[in-house]
């Protein structure tokens, strides 16, 4: 790790510790829209940095597009490949031993872990008509050993605004009304991952790319003290009722497979 990410992490670490109490009292505080817990740190780190880390995003050809029913937008992993070290700087700062110290304090998940390898992290890119449907994240990490527990999602577009789309949304339990967090510059959302942490992004309606910096938690204790196992699933939304009901039936075709065969997808997008 560079000692640029080590300075990095020490700023996020810090920012995170001025806010604990605050934080926490977030991340546990019941709200009536959703059941997912999480918390919001703005102004991260000085703004100079992040529009540096915003510029020296991928070009459009370096990224991964994903393009189905289930969402379409841009990932890119492969960071240390960039001529530029600054992504890879700012994901491994993420990562470093403060940071997962004191946002393991603010969740209370005393054994959590981070994730160099960026299995489904890394960074990624929304344009005009990108979305990503309501879903369950992957309930492990590549090797699946470890459960993963936490998101977190740094965002870097300057002047990103609600009505521009891009926004993170978290649904309550049957999937009807979802509470949007606008994707705001400079801002910092973590949120826990389980069996029904439904989260999605809305369409981006703007020319702005909505760039996020994504890292993930995992560890090795069940977040509900029972084993279980289950592959990313999509469902559409409310007024997509067609797309919910296909979404049932692929996530049942892709759980079986991947039971059966103990196959874990996504690997080659990894760091």
């Amino acid at each position: 790790m560079s000692e640029k990410a080590d300075e990095l992490g020490e700023i996020i670490s810090k920012k995170l510790a001025q806010n604990r109490d605050v934080l926490s009292h977030d991340f546990f505080q019941k709200n009536p829209l959703t059941n997912t817990k999480f918390f919001i740190l703005d102004d991260v780190l000085p703004e100079g940095i992040v529009h540096e880390i915003y510029r020296n995003f991928p070009d459009m050809d370096s990224f991964f597009y994903k393009n189905t029913f289930r969402e379409k937008k841009l990932v890119f992993a492969k960071v240390d490949q960039l001529p530029n070290p600054l992504l890879a700087d700012i994901i491994d700062s993420f990562q470093t031993d403060g940071v997962i110290s004191e946002v393991a304090r603010i969740t209370g998940i005393s054994d959590a872990e981070g994730d160099p390898s960026l299995y489904a992290g890394g960074v990624s890119r929304m344009d005009l008509s990108h979305f990503l449907n309501p879903h369950i994240d992957n309930s492990h990490d590549g090797d699946r050993t470890r459960y993963r527990r936490l998101n977190l999602l740094f965002y870097v577009t300057p002047g990103l605004a609600e009505g521009d789309g891009g926004n993170l949304e978290l649904w309550n339990d049957d999937l009807t009304t979802p509470l949007k967090i606008p994707a705001k510059f400079n801002r910092l959302v973590v949120i826990e991952t389980h069996k029904t942490s439904w989260h999605s992004v809305d369409t981006v309606t703007s020319d702005l790319s909505r760039c996020c910096v994504s890292n993930y938690f995992f560890s090795e204790s069940s977040p509900t003290g029972k084993d279980y196992y289950h592959v990313t699933s999509f469902l559409g939304r409310p007024e997509q009722p067609v797309r919910r009901i296909y979404g049932r039936v692929d996530n049942f075709l892709r759980q079986s497979v991947a039971t059966l065969l103990g196959v874990t997808r996504g690997k080659r997008l990894s760091r």
